[in-house]
């Protein structure tokens, strides 16, 4: 079989790791050397550039140049048009960074690699997981799991730790270059249980670079400078700038910004202690999240074990001193904030490889047609020696049904959650509701994603009708959610009068591309795509 690997596909860069048969994962690799490739692609007419090339050309051409892609993920709308004319979706820039980190872990492997687990925000809706698995199909790979980063981060570390060390209640605080997770784990005995999460996929690196620029922008316009936000090409110079400052005032105590446009020249100074003040309402927005997982999980801080950093952005000192305050501890040290994840992506890559290979092996024996599957984590726990026997992670979004208030055919519809968030997967739940007319002859179930009740704030995600016995008015119906492990719903319902099963029906992640769509953007890609 071809090699499966783990991709960390990040907003500011990504990352490839594999796993070998003693449990051990390690990077891949890109072709200039590098252990990660940054998100960045450039259109050059009908060549695409992906990685650093492109991201040295961001403030040279910048309207050529696409990053920060992960963003946009699960919106129907492009995010570039090309010189021709041709339109790009995210997640069709995003299959040209995972064709191209496919085609280096090729190169570097010496074997093709046509299957990949890809990692995502924990708190990435069922759109964004479902344009993130588009965009691997479009790249020519099958993706055989989406996992949540933090889960991916904490089994990575956990197995680099002493026998002793791998048992505690662990936070992993997940700053990346656009979006912010923060995860409590508990691990005991080779268990990996995720107790809940949160998080805001639009808060990371890319809005403290966005605090900067405006604080360097303001300034150099009080100095008698034009506005740099007017031009695209000295917003890329201005935003590239930033993000140099910021790594900068990461080991120093401060940063020269040297600015020119318009006949002005300005040398700009700015302290740690000024980007602090500029970025802390972003950081406080990280506390918020932080603290609202763990009195969901009815923790405090003195119940946590270990604090984990994962993200490039933890490296800003704020980050580690925020912890330190609030928890009176010092985060982990030895783990490589933009490499983790990827690791702990292989590892479930492996597994997944393992158990593959033993249903071929045990159907050779059944038979042919016989359903033959080894249980989760079978194949990592055996290959690590039991460090990891099962990885449990929980839901970012609650499933809910519209349904009435009061059984009354002229209420308000809202959103009743069946499974809340933060259930552990895989789930089951179920709530009863009633009809609402007299002789009603149809259930429509309609399968909400997202929290309260007010259906503005959810997506519907999947619905069926079934036809029901015309009972009198307030004929009770109970209706069961499962949910597992890949993301699928299956549905069924409960006639309660008569005791008997109504129907049933599964909502997987609906299609963002039709086979032809699909087949059409995977050759467009592939031309495209041409280094």
């Amino acid at each position: 079989m071809a090699r499966v690997v783990g991709i960390d596909l990040g907003t500011t860069y990504s990352a490839v790791a594999v796993a070998d048969r003693t449990g051990t994962a390690s990077i891949v690799r890109n072709r200039e050397g590098e252990n990660i490739t940054p998100s960045v692609v450039m259109f050059q007419g009908d060549v695409v550039v992906v990685g650093s090339q492109a991201k040295r050309s961001a403030a040279t051409a910048p309207d050529h140049v696409v990053q920060f892609v992960k963003r946009y993920m699960g919106e129907p709308t492009p995010v570039y048009t090309s010189e021709s004319g041709t339109p790009f979706r995210p997640e069709e820039i995003s299959a040209l960074i995972l064709k191209r980190l496919k085609e280096d872990a090729e190169m570097m492997l010496g074997e093709p690699v046509e299957r990949a687990v890809i990692t995502v925000p924990a708190y990435f809706d069922d759109a964004r997981r479902k344009a993130t698995q588009d965009a691997g199909r479009i790249a020519g790979l099958e993706v055989l799991r989406i996992v949540n980063e933090p889960t991916a981060a904490a089994l990575a570390y956990g197995l680099d730790q002493d026998e002793d060390e791998r048992v505690g209640t662990v936070l992993v605080y997940d700053l990346g270059g656009g979006t912010f997770d923060v995860t409590v784990m508990r691990v005991e005995d080779g268990e990996y249980d995720v107790v809940a999460t949160d998080g805001d996929r639009n808060l990371g690196g890319f809005d403290w670079d966005g605090a900067l620029m405006e604080h360097l922008n303001g300034a150099f316009m009080a100095a008698g400078g034009p506005d740099l936000t007017d031009d695209t090409a000295t917003l890329a110079e201005l935003r590239d700038k930033a993000e140099i400052a910021k790594r900068t005032l990461s080991n120093a105590p401060q940063a020269v910004v040297m600015l020119s446009a318009g006949g002005r020249h300005e040398q700009i100074r700015i302290t740690r202690e000024k980007f602090d003040e500029l970025t802390a309402e972003l950081l406080d927005r990280t506390r918020i999240l932080t603290e609202g997982v763990l009195e969901e999980s009815g923790l405090t801080w003195e119940d946590i074990d270990k604090v984990l950093l994962v993200g490039g952005s933890t490296r800003m000192p704020q980050v580690p001193a925020l912890i330190g305050r609030l928890s009176g501890k010092s985060a982990e040290r030895g783990v490589n904030q933009d490499e983790v994840v990827a690791l702990g992506a292989a590892l479930i890559a492996l597994d997944a490889e393992v158990r593959a290979e033993q249903a071929a092996e045990r159907k050779k024996y059944i038979g042919s047609g016989a359903h033959v599957e080894s249980a989760p984590g079978d194949g990592l726990a055996r290959l690590t020696k039991g460090r990891v026997k099962s990885i449990k992670d929980v839901t970012s979004q609650s499933l809910g049904m519209v349904a009435v208030h009061d059984d009354a055919p002229r209420s308000p519809e809202y959103n009743a959650v069946i499974i809340p968030h933060n259930t552990t997967v895989p789930a089951k739940e179920s709530e009863t509701f009633y009809t609402i007319r007299e002789r009603q002859t149809a259930l429509r179930v309609q399968v909400t994603e997202g929290e309260g009740e007010d259906l503005d704030y959810v997506k519907v995600v999947g619905e069926s009708t079934l036809k029901i016995p015309p009972y009198p008015r307030g004929a009770p119906f109970e209706v069961y959610y499962a949910y597992d492990v890949d993301g699928i719903i299956h549905v069924e319902v409960k006639d309660l009068t008569a005791g008997e099963w109504l129907g049933e029906f599964e909502v997987e992640r609906p299609d963002n591309l039709g086979g032809e769509e699909l087949e059409e953007l995977s050759d467009r890609v592939s031309r495209t795509a041409a280094l």
